[in-house]
């Protein structure tokens, strides 16, 4: 009976091991979904000073912004050149300072770049376009000014839609009723031609998109069927991925979150128990990847085939602090760190550029 009783045990100690062994290796293979199995993230450049926004040239070689102004090239994916100096008014622990940047589709023909950033002691924002020639930014053309701007809430994002447009992000730059006003250019998506002017079917007859928006810091196209996605920051809590429609009003500050009533666009995901803090948004393969600068995270959402609905998600990243851009470019990710932003803590070597394989 005692040799029974052992076997009973030892079976029963085996078949918990079997257990979670399977747990274990379901759970990986989820994950593993999202980021290849042997994927290690790459530093590509280090000590920097917040680097906010990343885009890619025609040869693929990254151009970079870092808040305190300057604009950046990784050439060979290994050394950092500036190649122009922005003067921005920012501080360490606020938002303001140079942010988004964008390449023009045509760069091969006109070698034009764009910028946001804040200028001035009345914090204002302006979209610049510049000239990128023999390793210099020159011929400073500004395309939109006056876009109300503070120390924080200044969104920022730049990117080119697939019609050819430019997209702007601006946050509500603390005057929340603003986000509501469709003649205003706070809390806000824009949308501009690539000379400055605006494009004759915007929905108002001006440079909004889509409005109702808090401080919108992202923004992501599926290219498969146009589906544009943006992320933006809640108060406190409340943190929304958006589908953003022409002419959508996003509630903000009537309504936030899981908040809905007739008129208004709910998001497709809300954050309502933590704070992400989203900032740079990608999407590749079906999936978004959300920085996240107060979550400390890349947050992976998996989309339903039709792209307009989360079906689960889950984080990769944790270890690496506060991050700010992602950006998927030929089967990569490419991430920023923003530990050197006055609101985090700083690991050696920050701020950096991280490359990992998707």
């Amino acid at each position: 009976m005692k040799n029974r009783n052992i076997i009973i045990f030892f079976a029963l100690v085996i078949i918990l091991i079997i257990a979670v062994v399977l747990t274990f290796n379901f759970h990986y293979s989820t994950t593993s979904q999202t980021v290849t199995e042997n994927s290690e993230p790459v530093v590509l450049a280090q000590n920097l000073d917040v680097p906010w926004a990343i885009d890619f040239l025609p040869n693929g070689t990254m151009i970079f912004t870092e808040r305190v102004g300057r604009v950046d090239i990784l050439v060979n994916n290994t050394t950092v050149e500036t190649v122009g100096t922005i003067n921005v008014i920012q501080s360490n622990g606020t938002e303001s300072g140079l942010h988004g940047i964008a390449v023009d589709p045509n760069f091969n023909e006109n070698h034009y770049i764009y910028v946001d950033y804040t200028y001035g002691s009345n914090y204002t924002n302006r979209i610049s376009r510049f000239v990128l020639s023999n390793g210099t930014i020159s011929n400073e053309t500004v395309l939109l000014d006056n876009i109300p701007g503070s120390y924080n809430h200044d969104g920022g994002r730049l990117k080119f839609g697939p019609d050819g447009k430019l997209y702007a992000t601006t946050g509500d730059a603390y005057n929340n009723n603003s986000a509501q006003d469709i003649n205003s250019l706070s809390g806000k998506i824009l949308r501009l031609n690539p000379n400055g002017s605006i494009p004759s079917d915007n929905p108002f007859g001006n440079y909004v998109y889509s409005y109702g928006l808090r401080d919108s810091e992202g923004i992501t196209w599926n290219p498969s069927n146009g589906i544009m996605y943006d992320s933006d920051n809640g108060n406190i809590m409340d943190d929304e991925i958006n589908i953003i429609v022409k002419g959508g009003n996003y509630g903000w500050p009537i309504l936030q979150g899981n908040e809905s009533a007739p008129g208004y666009i709910s998001p497709i995901d809300v954050y309502t128990n933590f704070t992400l803090a989203p900032s740079g948004i990608t999407y590749y393969q079906n999936h978004l990847y959300v920085a996240g600068l107060q979550g400390q995270q890349i947050r992976v959402l998996n989309l339903s085939s039709d792209g307009k609905t989360v079906t689960s998600e889950s984080e990769i990243l944790t270890n690496y602090g506060r991050l700010r851009e992602v950006v998927a470019y030929d089967g990569y990710l490419y991430i920023t760190t923003s530990n050197e932003d006055g609101r985090g803590t700083p690991q050696s070597g920050d701020d950096k550029i991280i490359r990992i394989k998707v």
